[in-house]
């Protein structure tokens, strides 16, 4: 779990203890009832990619349910309607790690790290053809909830998609350099 560059600053800051008891005690081996719960009833998770240079924390949203739990140490979701830059599924393309960071805000904060590797398949979805990511994790942690604010619910956010797929369109594409740039499929082309 823990490189030398991890290890120089756990042993420049007595942190190795802590860090390997964490390790020992708190790594789980495959999602737990706690775990498939607030993955599953996420309505965001924090996505971190890279390859060579290109580095990418992307926040991926969509409604309770759009991430699932496949397997003890299996997890998916769908890429939906974006920008069309691609920066994190093109990291995992050439470069399979990935690390994922779910979150729950409130009273009963939640927080959970899962790093794996990624592939990608191409699925059919009522918007046409979308890449659906499965990631098989090797390291699954939760973390410390300490600093997470409790934040006020509100409304879910108007772009959620519907079963349709569709969701109220975002402002920049209208944005003339953007709009007849958007994908063929794009639910919001004109």
């Amino acid at each position: 779990m823990f490189h030398d560059g991890h290890r120089e600053l756990q042993d420049r800051y007595d942190g190795r203890r802590l860090a390997d008891a964490l390790e020992t005690y708190r790594r789980l081996d495959q999602f737990g009832p706690d775990e498939v719960a607030l993955i599953e009833g996420a309505e965001f998770f924090f996505l971190a990619t890279a390859h060579g240079r290109s580095v990418d924390c992307s926040f991926k949203g969509g409604a309770p349910g759009f991430v699932s739990v496949t397997g003890p140490t299996t997890l998916e979701w769908t890429d939906t309607d974006g920008n069309s830059q691609y920066r994190s599924l093109g990291n995992i393309l050439k470069s399979p790690r990935a690390g994922l960071l779910f979150i729950r805000f409130g009273p009963e904060a939640q927080r959970l790290r899962v790093n794996g590797n990624c592939t990608l398949a191409e699925v059919e979805t009522p918007l046409g053809p979308k890449l659906r990511v499965t990631l098989e994790a090797d390291e699954i942690f939760p973390n410390c909830p300490r600093y997470i604010p409790d934040l006020a619910g509100g409304a879910p956010s108007p772009y959620l998609p519907d079963e349709t797929g569709m969701g109220k369109k975002p402002w920049w594409k209208d944005l003339e350099p953007l709009r007849d740039a958007l994908p063929e499929n794009d639910p919001h082309r004109d």
